[in-house]
């Protein structure tokens, strides 16, 4: 292997990290702006976002369908990646438990929109149904086990139920300019906060 190799062996990793940080971008622009206008939200619209051309993101992302599930695979990953960082900076357990449940809420919003993309493929939302359980599900666990240990909120909720809940709080959100899951879902927050 002579010094050109090695130059060429080294410059390949900063590309790949350059294209993970490039589609993360897009996922992220997308996210948002899917948050505010819906699924159905022009390609423009989520380009102007992300700072990149139209054909950008049809490269990555062929059909709508694809820019979707990317978006919520990813969305699920933030929530999951989140919740223990939340709770090694957060003051409380309880202060960390709302600020995932923020998360959780801005990612049900979209995954609302997700539902009604792919209903013609009933096998494909399932299995992202899954995995939004196999991924999100311990996270909230462990939050809600934090906030029980810390003697903050009450110890008779699981974190099936409590996800569930929030995600009924959540429909009709992107729908409605006029209802606020957000406000709902913090006082459902706050009445977990064990009576003193």
């Amino acid at each position: 292997m002579d010094d050109g190799d090695r130059g060429a062996e080294h410059a390949t990793p900063p590309r790949r990290a350059d294209a993970r940080r490039n589609k993360e971008t897009l996922l992220n622009a997308a996210a948002a702006v899917f948050v505010t206008s819906g699924v159905e939200a022009p390609v423009r619209d989520i380009a102007a976002e992300a700072g990149v051309g139209t054909a950008t993101i049809y490269r990555h992302f062929p059909t709508r369908a694809d820019l979707i599930i990317a978006v919520y695979r990813h969305q699920v990953e933030a929530c999951a990646e989140a919740g223990p960082a939340l709770l090694a900076a957060g003051p409380t357990p309880h202060a960390a438990l709302g600020q995932w449940i923020d998360l959780f809420v801005d990612f049900l919003v979209t995954k609302h929109g997700l539902a009604n993309a792919m209903q013609a493929d009933n096998t494909g939302f399932a299995a992202l149904h899954t995995y939004f359980l196999d991924r999100l599900l311990p996270v909230c666990t462990r939050l809600l086990d934090a906030a029980t240990a810390s003697g903050e909120i009450r110890p008779d909720l699981d974190a099936y139920q409590l996800m569930r809940g929030i995600g009924n709080l959540c429909i009709g959100a992107d729908s409605d300019p006029r209802y606020d899951a957000r406000r709902l879902v913090a006082l459902l927050v706050a009445g977990l906060r064990r009576p003193s």
